[in-house]
């Protein structure tokens, strides 16, 4: 069981940055393709970005490509995603999750393991 905390989130106005991090329990979460997705009020959970297990990959939704970058530190068993000239529709709570089998998916299907979630919230 590999158990995902988010951290990062909070209220910044519209064109700011916030830097999100999945952090996770277990030495094995090198190996683990890791996946952050978004949920807004109203509004399905939908992907956001994607790095496989050596940063070698990353994918991008297309609203957030040129502005989100996704990084990780297999030492630190940690995962980021900067954020930066965010605009008010990327107000959700973001979760990170974790795919034991592929190198990162846009598929929610395909994650095996969910943090909890943090808010981010951008002002107009």
């Amino acid at each position: 069981q590999v158990q995902l905390v988010e951290s990062g989130g909070g209220l910044v106005q519209a064109g700011g940055s916030l830097k999100l991090s999945c952090a996770a329990s277990e030495r094995s979460f090198s190996r683990y393709a890791i996946g952050w997705f978004r949920q807004a009020p109203g509004k399905e959970r939908e992907f956001v970005a994607a790095i496989n297990w050596s940063a070698g990959k990353t994918y991008y939704a297309d609203s957030v490509k040129g502005r989100f970058a996704i990084s990780r530190d297999n030492a630190k068993r940690t995962v980021y995603l900067q954020m930066n000239t965010l605009k008010p529709e990327d107000t959700a709570i973001y979760y990170c999750a974790a795919d034991v089998v592929t190198q990162g998916s846009a598929r929610q299907d395909e994650y095996d393991y969910w943090g909890q979630g943090t808010q981010v919230t951008v002002s107009s």
